[in-house]
């Protein structure tokens, strides 16, 4: 069949010349680079999402979904800032970010009171999780800024998972840890001594104050394969779409969007 030349982009994909349901794929991680997603994963299992049919695969960790990526197996994924760049360079896979989902959820947590402000952090030991990755550059960053050396000034405990820092955190008094939400508050409920002594957003904020390009504490973003945007330039639109109306509902709406965010077991209701 002949396709004028006007036609020819809306025809790059046979489902949007059939006006058929696009399939697409999409990964997201346990935690906050999920949560804003849980409306449209609710309207999607309703069948109410238009012209999108949406797979969801909530993973455990972002090993779980680079080969997935990677494969063509995940057209969208919201993954650390981080794994983006990694993807980007990465041969025979070709990503672009569609948009930063989750800011700065980092905090320096506490079982003590010594910490009022970064330049307190200077001769003490903090557990940390994250090396190679956002929580490492970021704590790098404001540390550097301030002034503080991260090789000699501190003594930085890296860890494998954010739960053995919550561990070391309950083990002894004043230690100090670098956390993530969700488990600055899951560790919260179960020790009430411990307390958020800095919020790495607001740090970074105060020092991008006179800055010529303010930037911002970037976590998480939504990447998705270049080749699938060719293709379905009206399905990745309409993701953005549902997905901004996912975010603004589970924002407005924090108690039925903690109650979806444990029916889709990403953390549990409380803790959302």
């Amino acid at each position: 069949e002949a396709v004028t030349e006007s036609t020819e982009e809306a025809a790059s994909t046979e489902t949007e010349v059939a006006g058929e349901l696009t399939d697409v794929n999409v990964a997201a991680l346990k935690g906050p680079t999920a949560m804003g997603m849980v409306k449209l994963m609710d309207d999607s299992d309703n069948g109410d999402t238009g012209a999108n049919h949406y797979n969801f695969t909530i993973a455990a960790s972002p090993d779980e979904i680079t080969p997935q990526i990677v494969q063509g197996n995940v057209d969208i994924a919201a993954v650390p800032a981080n794994l983006a760049s990694v993807l980007y360079n990465k041969e025979g896979v070709d990503v672009s970010v569609l948009a930063v989902n989750t800011l700065g959820v980092l905090y320096i947590v506490e079982n003590g009171d010594s910490v009022q402000s970064v330049a307190d952090l200077k001769g003490k030991t903090i557990y940390a999780s994250g090396k190679g990755a956002t929580p490492e550059y970021a704590l790098n960053y404001i540390l550097e800024q301030n002034g503080i050396d991260p090789a000699k000034d501190v003594t930085i405990e890296w860890k494998s998972e954010h739960s053995e820092c919550v561990a070391a955190l309950n083990a002894s008094e004043n230690a100090i840890a670098m956390l993530p939400q969700p488990f600055v508050t899951t560790a919260q409920s179960k020790n009430s001594n411990l307390r958020v002594a800095l919020d790495l957003t607001e740090e970074w904020d105060k020092l991008q104050e006179n800055a010529e390009s303010p930037s911002t504490l970037v976590t998480g973003v939504v990447v998705a394969r270049t080749e699938f945007i060719e293709q379905n330039p009206q399905a990745v639109e309409d993701f953005l779409k549902h997905y901004q109306e996912s975010v603004d509902y589970v924002n407005k709406n924090v108690n039925e969007g903690a109650a979806l965010v444990g029916k889709y077991d990403i953390v549990t209701e409380a803790v959302a």
